[in-house]
This record gives C-alpha cells, structure tokens and sequence, in this order.
C-alpha cells in the first residue's frame, strides 16, 4: 500500500518536472527581449517567470530524489531471499530402465572362418 503510494507520487512529480523544464526559457531567450523584438513575460512580475520557475524546479527536483530513495529503499527490505525454484513443484524425469544383458560367454564370440 505505502509502496503504491510512493511510486504513484514519484510518476506525478516526474511528469511535473519533465513540463515544468519544458516550460522554461532558454538563457538566450533574455537576450532577444531587451531589444525589443519580443515582449518580456510581466505575468509573474518585473524579474519574470525565472525565479519561480526555477524554485519550483528545484522543490520538485528534490521530491523527485527522495521517492527515489524511499522507493530503493523498499525495493531493498524483502523478508527472505526467494528463488524462483523455491515454489515450483518438483520435476519427476523418468529414467529408462537399463537393457537386460546379453549374456556373454563362448557361444556370443563370433568364429572366424578357417583359412585355406
């Protein structure tokens, strides 16, 4: 339950970092907007977006660590070493029985022929 919990978060705060990079500007996107060619954003006031940006970057960046941690950490706490042999039922193989003898005396030594 706690570990469903954990990784659902770590997912959610992910992609909300992975939108919230997309979102920034690039350091060369300044350069263009002080001489005038595009129109600074005053949504977040005279500084721009950059230090809120940049701070909610960090603060998701940080939450993203931590339930990396937290989910390694759980991957780690197993209550015993399994095998996957552990539960499978045994395999019966069966063994040929062995074939019977020949018996072996004179009578199974093959006679040569007698030479001219």
């Amino acid at each position: 339950m706690v570990y469903t919990l954990f990784l659902v978060a770590h997912v959610v705060v992910a992609v909300a970092l992975i939108a919230l990079v997309l979102l920034q500007q690039g350091k060369g996107a300044d350069a263009g907007a002080a001489f005038g060619s595009g129109a600074s954003s005053t949504m977040f006031g005279a500084q721009g977006s950059a230090s809120f940006l940049s701070r909610t970057t960090a603060v998701l960046a940080t939450a993203f660590f931590l339930t990396s941690l937290t989910l390694a950490y759980f991957a780690t706490q197993t209550a015993v070493p399994t095998s996957v042999m552990d539960g499978a039922a045994p395999i019966e193989i069966p063994v040929p029985a062995p074939a019977p003898a020949a018996p072996s005396g004179p009578a199974d030594v093959p006679q040569l022929p007698p030479k001219p």
